[in-house]
């Protein structure tokens, strides 16, 4: 990177860490972002003291001196200057790409998938660092990877939540050990086709070899056709099937077979966080832990006690005895069917968000003796209404923001409800992000509970 002249699409957490990793390689770097000062100030402030070129509210920039560019993993694939980049031969990749070319000799566990990332990530990092390892949780959770890349070692874990995005402008990735834990149709709206979003998971493992390990859910069709072109060590996991080597359950328990030994770890009842979905996270994890020789005493503990992650089935707190649960992680069907499964009946619904291009019949069809009410917000919501109409759900509640959202599922809730935020959609038509977007709703939880005359009122 010496003396390169690197052009960095996107000033955000990626961007700041791809920032201060390229100064201390000796780059000149070159900010490009559509938004302008006033909204970029906090980024903008943990960079004020590299020399950087700012072209700010806008991507309409020069690219004569550019050597390569790192765009921000949401940026699509086909806006303008990316297409000159392409007809001028200039490289175009993300920050998980460069992180490999800096550190090839690595200890990089790469985990991708439709749902679960971010609870298997950071379990997983649990899990290691239990272990007495130097461990970073990163990629597209907490912070971007290049900076910590860029002040590790090859000893180093570091534990990389991988998404679709990020892996799409991938050419020589190649951690250690890859995860990917389901396939299901999303993004259709960023990758143009269905086809196009699963070769960018493929990635993941596409460039090991026989030193590496590929872990991947037996249970998803996908997974076991797309499992043949593996070059590393193949693990497979299940929550449904008896495997001949693998991680599964048997007789209540999870159990590794690695084809010779069958070694119970420990009851799967007793993994401390609740849904089959996070079961099959657990498994994922448990075989992470296996290929790098985590002792099973540790393994066992750490999903025990794992309490899950913030913005997944969250528990928030409970008013007049309504239970009010935050699950702004559900950015796409799938991921709210399995809350909605996970919470099993008397539930008022908040949904809605950002239309990716994904349609929603699977999700309204789990609402059948579970959801009560819906409560719809954001750009989806006639989307979301005409689905459930279709489907004879006429409980259905129109809403403006999140505010008027939880006053409404609260005004229709009665004692022994549950109130979720499952929104099945992303939250860039409202909010910066879903942490954003869960946090919101957990404010207006608290106002409510709160507001002793507040609550009376709303009743």
């Amino acid at each position: 990177m010496k003396g390169k002249k690197i052009l960095i699409l996107g000033l955000g957490i990626t961007g700041v860490s791809t920032i201060k990793a390229l100064y201390k390689l000796g780059a000149d770097v070159v900010i490009s972002d559509l938004k302008k000062e006033e909204e970029l100030e906090k980024y903008l402030k943990e960079i004020s003291s590299y020399p950087v070129e700012l072209r700010l509210g806008t991507n309409d920039i020069p690219l004569d001196n550019i050597d390569m560019i790192i765009k921000s993993p949401g940026i699509l694939p086909d806006i303008p200057v990316l297409k000159r980049a392409e007809k001028a031969g200039i490289e175009v990749i993300t920050d998980i790409e460069l992180a490999y070319r800096i550190m090839t000799d690595n200890n990089f566990i790469a985990i991708t998938g439709t749902n679960g990332k971010t609870t298997t990530t950071t379990l997983t990092g649990e899990l290691f660092k239990k272990a007495g390892y130097n461990t970073y949780v990163t990629g597209n959770i907490g912070v971007g990877i290049l900076w910590k890349v860029a002040n590790g070692n090859k000893d180093d874990v570091f534990v990389i939540e991988a998404s679709s995005f990020q892996l799409a402008n991938t050419k020589h990735f190649k951690p250690k050990v890859s995860l990917i834990l389901n396939i299901t149709p999303d993004h259709m709206n960023w990758h143009k086709s269905y086809e196009n979003y699963i070769n960018a998971k493929k990635k993941i493992f596409i460039n090991q070899d026989e030193n590496d390990y590929t872990i991947l859910n037996y249970d998803d069709e996908i997974l076991r056709k797309i499992g043949r072109d593996a070059r590393g060590k193949l693990i497979w996991f299940s929550t449904d099937s008896i495997l001949n080597r693998g991680v599964y359950i048997d007789e209540d328990y999870i159990v590794i077979n690695d084809g010779k030994t069958i070694n119970k770890i420990m009851p799967y009842k007793e993994v401390n966080i609740p849904g089959k979905h996070n079961l099959q996270n657990a498994l994922g994890a448990v075989s992470i832990g296996w290929a790098m020789g985590i002792p099973f005493n540790i393994i066992k503990d750490v999903l025990s006690t794992f309490e899950g992650v913030e913005h997944r089935i969250e528990y928030v707190t409970e008013i007049d005895g309504v239970k009010f649960y935050n699950d702004s992680k559900g950015t796409n069907a799938d991921a709210s069917i399995k809350a909605v499964e996970t919470l099993e009946n008397s539930i008022i619904l908040i949904a809605g968000g950002m239309d990716k291009g994904n349609e929603f019949d699977d999700f309204v069809k789990t609402f059948e003796g579970r959801v009560k009410d819906l409560v719809l917000l954001g750009e989806t919501k006639e989307k979301i209404k005409k689905t459930a109409l279709k489907y004879n759900f006429n409980n259905i509640f129109m809403v403006d923001n999140m505010k008027e959202a939880v006053k409404k599922s609260f005004r229709l809730s009665q004692k022994g409800d549950k109130v979720l935020l499952s929104p099945a959609c992303a939250s860039w038509d409202m909010y910066e992000n879903y942490e954003v977007r869960g946090r919101d709703f957990k404010k207006a939880v608290m106002e409510i509970k709160g507001d002793s005359d507040g609550k009376e009122k709303i009743r």
